[in-house]
């Protein structure tokens, strides 16, 4: 299949076409989604580039998928690719251990089962000639669907035969949840897999484990081999008879028969769902009742305290490496606070001018009912894709976060809990700021999308200055502010007539 690709320098943008291809509509056929696949062949004409658009282009790429060759990427970033044919070589010229310690199939992704059906095969024909794999090996099923169908048809069995371990249908060494013997002595070693990630320490929490990403097949013939240097195309493993063994191009249906049910935790909520109790220990340390953030009140931003002036070059350092990695379970710097020891992690409390935790003064705040606002250096919030970075500063009582500019997916989870995720205008206003300043956002009642807020600061001699502040909230976005968070809005939504 061809995929063709346009790239606009006038748009700044890059556009594919991709054939709506009639594997496409049996997969949808098969889980129960016909009528996807009929929509998109209603509307096949939206996703096809207009005529004559080619005029808008400087180039195009056409990608011959048939033509491509295996790829392992890593160690530490999915940036770092490497085609089949020249890893070897690679890490040979690399000091990436070279013996291999883990095997990991699944996870999200790489799961289906077409996926688990090529492993078992591979695996089948190892066991024929009397082969183990030489390393641990795990196993995940993408969904429940997808466990119970394999199960089913004995293909989990063959994988733990050969002595897999398959998991729960759940994230697992994917985000770290993975209680991994060792990991602690910190000891440099390479795993592979076909997870979604390899970022420093994400599996296992060890920052010197090598992790590679390729596809299932590719991880299972290197759990086969167990080292690194293995190229499972041309190199042969020996099996217990003493003959050469080489796995055979893997192959595999792209859908079962039918897919089985599997277990299905889901649980509607009821009619009346005041009538519905979620009973959790006041004890717990572990689970705890999120009451609903307040909506939005008149004068909210006003007056805000600087809770922290972020500062810090690693921002700037997602595509370096060895930059970002000196960060590495860093807390933030105050650029209040001149003295290296008590900038990491500290905030100034304000009328006090105690130097506390960053956490304590602002439960102080929010105990005093004192409204405060975070100043971010760039990039604010990289690495922050889960909810928890947003949700912590709200719940503290947070009303913003005004930065040189965001990672994206930070800015909208900010947005999504209520808070206000703004940007400078001007960048220099940032290094204006001081530590005494009380901050103030105007026209948030009147906030329209693409039109400019006015940040008004005053200085402790009675002072002021004025700035100006960009946002992205859309349309869609603006009643998050005004009821306080996405969910209530959802909520209020939701229990209208």
């Amino acid at each position: 299949m061809a995929t063709v690709c346009n790239m606009s320098a006038e748009v700044g943008s890059t556009s594919c076409i991709f054939p709506f291809t009639e594997a496409m509509s049996r997969y949808l056929a098969a889980t129960n989604r016909p009528y996807i696949a009929d929509t998109v062949r209603q509307n096949t004409n939206l996703v096809v580039a207009d005529e004559g658009s080619e005029q808008h282009y400087d180039e195009v790429y056409e990608i011959d998928l048939d033509k491509l060759e295996p790829h392992i990427n890593g160690p530490f970033i999915p940036d770092l690719s490497h085609p089949l044919s020249k890893f070897a070589g690679n890490v040979n010229a690399s000091s990436w251990p070279l013996q291999i310690s883990q095997a990991m199939v699944g996870s999200c992704t790489n799961s289906s089962y077409e996926d688990l059906k090529k492993v078992a095969n591979m695996v089948k024909e190892a066991s024929t000639a009397g082969l183990r794999p030489k390393i641990p090996m795990l196993v995940t099923a993408g969904s429940e669907k997808i466990q119970s169908t394999v199960r089913n048809e004995g293909i989990l069995e063959e994988i733990e035969n050969a002595g897999a371990t398959v998991l729960s249908t759940s994230c697992g060494p994917c985000v770290g949840q993975w209680n991994r013997a060792g990991a602690e002595l910190r000891e440099p070693n390479s795993v592979i897999s076909s997870y979604n990630r390899n970022f420093v320490a994400r599996h296992d929490g060890n920052p010197a484990t090598h992790s590679f990403v390729t596809s299932p097949e590719i991880v299972t013939a290197f759990a086969y081999a167990g080292s690194l240097d293995f190229d499972p195309v041309h190199d042969y493993l020996t099996a217990p008879s003493g003959e050469p063994f080489r796995f055979s191009s893997p192959g595999a249906e792209e859908l079962p028969v039918s897919f089985s049910g599997g277990d299905t935790f889901y649980q509607a909520p009821g009619v009346d769902e005041s009538s519905v109790e979620i009973a959790v220990s006041p004890e717990s340390d572990r689970l705890q009742l999120l009451t609903p953030f307040e909506p939005w009140k008149d004068g909210n931003s006003q007056d805000m305290a600087i809770l922290i002036k972020v500062k810090g070059p690693w921002y700037n350092y997602r595509g370096h490496l060895e930059n970002i990695s000196n960060n590495l379970l860093t807390a933030a710097d105050n650029a209040f606070i001149p003295t290296a020891s008590q900038s990491r992690g500290h905030a100034i409390s304000q009328p006090t001018g105690m130097i506390e935790s960053v956490p304590e003064v602002a439960k102080s705040y929010k105990e005093a009912h004192v409204k405060w606002c975070i100043i971010g250096d760039t990039n604010y919030g990289e690495g922050s894709s889960r909810e928890h970075a947003a949700l912590e500063p709200r719940f503290l009582g947070g009303i913003a976060v005004i930065a040189k500019s965001f990672a994206r997916i930070h800015e909208s989870n900010l947005k999504k809990q209520g808070m206000l995720a703004l940007t400078f205008a001007d960048p220099q206003d940032y290094d204006r700021l001081q530590k005494d300043d009380k901050v103030s956002v105007l026209d948030i009642e009147d906030i329209q999308p693409g039109k400019q807020l006015r940040m008004l600061v005053r200085r402790n001699d009675g002072t002021t200055w004025l700035a100006m502040l960009n946002h992205s909230y859309q349309a869609g976005q603006i009643p998050w502010i005004v009821h306080g968070s996405a969910l209530n809005y959802m909520r209020s939504k939701a229990t209208k007539p």
